[in-house]
C-alpha cells in the first residue's frame, strides 16, 4: 500500500529557531524551513538522504527515548567534536559511562561505544560506533 510513497519520522520542539541552529550547526545537517506563521516547521536531511519533520508544540515534552541515532566511525572524535560545539553528554543509571560520557562495549552484539546528548528541547540523540 505505501511501497511507493514518501515517509518520514517527526518529533516536536519548543523553539524552532534553537532547533534550526542546533541541527544545522552542532550536527551539521541540512535544515530546510517550511510553512509560515503557526504552520512553520523544519525538515532535517539525515546522512543517507532520509528526512525528518520537526514541528513546534506549545506544550512540548521531551521524548523519553532516543529520537535519532547516528552511527560514527570514531566515537571519541564524534564526542569531542560535539562537545566543542556545545553538546553535553548524559549519564544514565545502569550504564557505566567514562569521563566523556561514552558507554564502552555495550555487550555482545551491541555497539563498541554509545553516548547520549540532548537537543535544546531536551530530546535525546545518540552517537554510536558499531564497528
Amino acid at each position: 500500500m505505501f511501497g511507493e510513497t514518501t515517509a518520514y519520522g517527526s518529533f516536536s520542539v519548543d523553539d524552532l529557531d534553537a532547533a534550526r541552529r542546533f541541527y544545522g550547526y552542532a550536527l551539521g545537517l541540512t535544515v530546510e524551513d517550511a510553512g509560515t506563521g503557526d504552520m512553520r516547521m523544519l525538515f532535517l536531511t539525515l546522512p543517507g538522504g532520509a528526512r525528518v519533520f520537526v514541528y513546534p508544540k506549545e506544550d512540548h515534552a521531551p521524548a523519553s527515548f532516543t529520537i535519532l541515532n547516528f552511527e560514527v566511525e570514531d566515537i571519541d572524535r564524534a564526542v569531542d567534536d560535539l562537545t566543542a560545539r556545545g553538546a553535553v553528554f548524559e549519564r544514565y543509571p545502569g550504564f557505566d559511562a567514562d569521563g566523556k560520557g561514552i558507554v564502552r562495549n555495550a555487550g555482545e552484539g551491541g555497539p563498541r561505544g554509545i553516548a547520549w546528548f540532548t537537543d535544546p528541547a531536551g530530546n535525546v540523540i545518540a552517537v554510536m560506533q558499531t564497528g
